[in-house]
């Protein structure tokens, strides 16, 4: 018998035993706590253990299971609340209460629910990995699609008619080349360290579309790409996450609160349960997955529930489906990483952190990516992680690591955060290198003239910048109006285009035909007043008395989103108004 010898923490060790095999789940204790193998020697095997760890005592047994930690993947995961490791809240909630009890085994679907199944195959059919058997409406929003398990093929022996069906229920039964058969139900099993498989990586080139005019014009993330918005404390990570997981063209969102404060994730629950989704009119949950490990839970669940998140999403993604993953926060999920490397009394690296930091979030962002999958359908995971750098320090080892391996960073500003600015993304430390991948897509959804115009914005912005440290040390008064309208400008610019209110109808979503007129409207102000200025020597001051900058200003609010032939009205407004002046 496998007994405990040492127990630190959510780390036990097991003495003299060979009967583990890494990575295998395992069950601790009397309670049968859930943990994992992740150390074997001669002389001990090491288990980090997923549930507290209170309670046990040396000389409990170790029970083998002989696969690594899996989930269960079927129909009703969505708009499920799920802990680090796939219990369901709500159904432990109903057992134990308030606080999750030791040792609970609950099924992480629903066993009883019958669902309506639609079966696409028939007997003798063959079957290959990843082919889709069977389809049911899991939600208003989403078809589930039964598949083939990526590692079986064969015949379509016996096959069930379509009706309604229970995950314990049989569909069909395969029978390998072996003669083997295998069932077949709505569920499967696979681990969750392993990237499930796919039949090619396509290039990048279609945008996820956020509405959000700062992502979508100056910062662009791509379908199929990864993203970090790192920040300091209170400066707007998660209502960044909260807009994009509301507004963003993915087909699913899976929201994975990591180690945050219990209060902040009461508050993501009940926003994302009342939230009605705009593009269906239905509410939000019915495309929403949510992971809720909270800084008071297990620490080691904490590390594993980002490659929960990050399965599920390859499921949905291998049924052809578009998944955002808004990872909420990866700082929380390195630092539970460092605090079992330590109870294992590795040597540590920068800061504390084990020295294979770089390596687990390299392999956490490269399973995004926009797939041709098993079934040639097409899928794609983006993945928007969030760092809380302790102290808005970019320079720790999360943040400086993360920038390696994402391609897009949305850096949170704190003093614009305090201004009132959101969102909060400063515009001169943060990139994007996406844009020439997206290059195409926007020349043919919306002409030549997009990047054309926000190459300008960004243009008046770094003019802006070289103009402010000069003010700094000379005062403003000795610019030449030019360049004080490029000041003027630059602010309407940050002001009326770069921010953005989540509470207003209009400009809580601004679709990409809206953004461009309002590049547009802005870059037109500037040419027409920078020949009042230089051709008429009439002063800034007295463009700014005409109130056209404020008119500019304004219009995120006062065109409505579907009426965009305003902005032709607005540029007459400026040639009548500038034409007027003496």
């Amino acid at each position: 018998m496998n007994t405990i010898f040492s127990i630190n923490g959510p780390v036990v060790k097991v003495l003299n035993t060979k009967t583990f095999s890494m990575g295998e789940m395992v069950y601790v204790g009397k309670k049968r706590l859930m943990g994992e193998v992740i150390s074997i020697s001669d002389k001990e095997t090491t288990i980090q253990v997923y549930e507290e760890t209170s309670g046990l005592f040396p000389g409990e047994e170790v029970i083998s299971t002989g696969s690594p930690i899996s989930l269960t993947l079927g129909p009703g995961i969505i708009s499920n609340i799920y802990d680090g490791v796939q219990r369901p809240l709500g159904d432990i909630e109903q057992i134990s209460g308030a606080f999750i009890a030791n040792g609970l085994e609950v099924s992480p679907l629903p066993a009883d629910k019958e669902w309506d199944v639609t079966v696409l195959v028939h007997e003798g059919d063959e079957l290959v990995p990843g082919q889709i058997i069977a389809t049911c409406p899991e939600t208003s929003s989403i078809v589930h699609k039964i598949m083939v398990p990526p590692t079986l093929s064969g015949k379509a022996g016996k096959v069930a008619p379509s009706g309604k069906y229970t995950i314990r229920d049989t569909l069909l039964t395969l029978i390998d080349e072996k003669g083997q058969e295998h069932p077949i139900g709505l569920t499967q099993k696979w681990p969750i360290r392993t990237p499930r498989p796919s039949k090619s990586r396509l290039p990048i080139s279609r945008p996820l579309i956020t509405g959000q005019r700062i992502l979508d014009t100056m910062f662009p993330i791509a379908k199929g790409g990864a993203a970090a918005v790192p920040g300091g404390f209170g400066t707007g990570k998660t209502m960044t996450q909260h807009q994009i997981a509301k507004w963003c063209d993915a087909d699913l969102i899976i929201y994975i609160g990591c180690g945050e404060r219990g209060n902040e994730m009461t508050q993501v629950l009940e926003e994302f349960g009342s939230l009605v989704d705009p593009k269906t009119g239905r509410p939000l949950t019915d495309r929403t997955v949510l992971i809720a490990n909270t800084s008071n839970m297990p620490v080691a669940a904490r590390e594993a529930s980002i490659y929960t998140g990050i399965t599920l999403a390859e499921y949905y993604r291998d049924m052809g489906y578009h998944v955002a993953i808004m990872a909420d926060s990866t700082s929380r999920w390195a630092e539970a990483l460092r605090e079992i490397s330590g109870r294992l009394e590795e040597m540590p690296a920068e800061e504390g952190f084990p020295a294979y930091l770089p390596s687990r979030i390299a392999t956490f962002y490269e399973r995004a990516g926009y797939m041709v999958n098993l079934n040639d359908t097409e899928g794609s995971i983006t993945i928007i992680g969030a760092v809380s750098p302790q102290g808005g320090d970019l320079s720790e080892p999360v943040t400086q690591n993360t920038k390696r391996f994402v391609r897009c960073f949305w850096a949170l500003d704190k003093s614009l955060a305090y201004a009132r600015h959101y969102p909060a993304i400063n515009w001169t430390t943060s990139y994007s290198e996406y844009l020439d991948d997206l290059r195409d897509w926007y020349n043919a959804n919306l002409g030549e003239r997009f990047l054309r115009y926000r190459a300008r914005i960004v243009t008046l912005l770094q003019e802006e910048a070289q103009l402010l440290e000069i003010v700094k040390l000379i005062g403003a008064d000795v610019l030449p109006d030019d360049q004080k309208l490029i000041i003027e400008i630059a602010k309407l610019i940050r002001t009326g285009f770069l921010q953005q209110n989540a509470f207003h109808k209009e400009d809580t979503y601004v679709p990409l035909e809206k953004q461009l007129e309002m590049m547009r409207c802005i870059w037109y102000l500037y040419k027409k007043a920078l020949l009042v200025v230089n051709e008429r020597h009439i002063p800034v001051t007295a463009i700014a008395k005409t109130g056209l900058f404020d008119k500019i200003n304004k219009m995120k609010y006062d065109i409505e989103n579907d009426r965009l032939d305003k902005f032709d009205a607005l540029r007459q407004e400026i040639d009548q108004t500038l034409a007027a002046m003496d």
